[in-house]
């Protein structure tokens, strides 16, 4: 790699290199959403409402399915940024080689559970008789890619170690205009429904992993990927996992939640199911480019963790806490102001955009709350600890998200009452997660530290 693509993040002004790192991630975040984006939107408009809840359906339970081997990503991130942070050539150029064997089997073990379990965990969410057959085909097909999937995972989770977040952008440019044009040939030409934009998501996915790949071929020094040497290391696996399990945990512990959310969403009927799909779709925006200032938080307090910079973390902490505000607070107002021509992109029918609207005004408007809750994660598995923000977050989010639906929600069984459930669960965990950082900073060593 050049050396004009890496960040030193350990030494110069805080708030700048933070813009430089993060802006690019947004955008590169924001444009692997426009992925499934695409999908929903040429299904919605040319292939009609149920095909829309068909792929709608399917986002809890692929996160689910998914969210441990990309948490292990996070333990990638972490592992290779301390270790440059701290110069151990080394060890970085092992861990990345164990990254991308990592990755090669997690995605091929992913096909044989997503191909094989995609139906029965369909059926047990209650998904509805006239959606279901497409879901499944939707779900196969999008988990026969999961080995590129994951390779882009863990191979841009070492580019963003070193501070390399453009090329990722330039990567994710490529691969979504190609799954754009994709999506239009396969549903308008060929019909091929949710099929095709399914196999259209996996080329444009293939094509991301690749160009990732060839970049850490290409690279000089400590960084540079050689194919002989791949291998999973004992030693680095087991960093990886004690950062990254707990993180993957986290999120298919998660998506249990959410999965419990959306068949609770499931039983107001397909036009609500497809509302809920076009609103969560437009809220992912909003979280691509906050979780963006969470992956910047992880990195630079990786960096400077395994730098011994302990002086600047709670500045990178506090400056991704305003920074997030910000962003989620603009775009959120931003998104709700034209909520109803944004979801009338997704689809014509008055009643999807009044369902959509009706979640859009709940969480997208209180979404930079969820955006302060990961930021803190994100400073709290920076300096190594992984465990406690994965516990505070399953009994805080999970937890009382879980027990909302089986009491609150069954009180009062309406839409508005189930969308409440997520920014009450985010006030409350996010002050848990300040808390325990606070805890941890004084734990650390004084010298170095305001």
């Amino acid at each position: 790699m050049k050396k004009s693509y890496e960040m030193d993040m350990c030494n110069g002004p805080i708030l700048g290199k933070i813009l430089i790192f993060s802006i690019p991630l947004m955008l590169s975040g924001i444009l692997q959403l426009l992925f499934n984006a695409a999908d929903v939107i040429v299904v919605g408009r040319y292939a009609g409402s149920q095909s829309l809840a068909a792929v709608g359906s399917t986002t809890a339970l692929i996160n689910l399915l998914i969210n441990i081997f990309v948490g292990l990503s996070v333990g990638v991130n972490v592992l290779v940024a301390q270790y440059y942070g701290a110069k151990s050539d080394e060890d970085v150029s092992e861990t990345i080689h164990t990254a991308i064997a990592l990755g090669l089997v997690s995605g091929v073990f992913l096909v044989a559970v997503g191909v094989l379990a995609a139906r029965p965990l369909l059926e047990l969410m209650g998904t509805p008789d006239d959606v279901i057959n497409k879901s499944t085909i939707y779900m196969q097909i999008y988990f026969v890619g999961m080995p590129v999937t994951m390779l882009y995972n863990f191979g841009s989770a070492v580019l963003r170690a070193v501070g390399d977040t453009r090329r990722p952008l330039y990567f994710l440019t490529a691969a979504g205009v190609v799954n754009v044009l994709l999506n239009l040939v396969f549903v308008i030409y060929f019909n091929m429904d949710v099929a095709g934009v399914a196999l259209a998501t996996v080329i444009a996915q293939a094509i991301s992993a690749a160009l990732v790949l060839k970049s850490l071929l290409s690279s000089e020094g400590c960084l540079k990927l050689k194919i002989r040497e791949l291998k999973i290391s004992k030693v680095k696996l087991k960093r990886i996992a004690k950062v990254g399990l707990p993180a993957g945990m986290q999120g298919a512990i998660f998506s249990i939640s959410n999965v419990l959310i959306q068949s609770s969403v499931n039983s107001f009927g397909s036009i609500a199911m497809a509302g809920n799909t076009a609103s969560q779709n437009i809220e992912g925006f909003i979280y691509a480019a906050m979780n963006a200032v969470y992956q910047t938080n992880l990195s630079f307090t990786s960096q400077n963790y395994g730098g011994r910079k302990y002086k600047r973390i709670g500045k990178i902490t506090l400056t991704c806490v305003a920074v997030v505000t910000v962003v989620g607070l603009v775009l959120g107002v931003s998104i709700y102001g034209m909520g109803e021509t944004l979801l009338g992109i997704y689809s014509s029918d008055p009643q999807v955009i009044q369902y959509g609207m009706r979640r859009l005004g709940i969480i997208g408007l209180l979404y930079f709350i969820c955006g302060i809750m990961d930021t803190m994660v994100g400073s709290i598995r920076g300096v190594g600890y992984s465990i406690l923000p994965m516990c505070v977050s399953l009994a805080g989010a999970c937890g009382l998200r879980v027990v909302w639906v089986f009491t609150i929600f069954q009180w009062s069984r309406t839409l508005t009452t189930l969308y409440f459930s997520y920014p009450f669960t985010w006030i409350v965990t996010g002050t848990a997660h300040i808390i325990c950082f606070l805890m941890i900073r004084r734990k650390m060593p004084k010298e170095d530290w305001d």
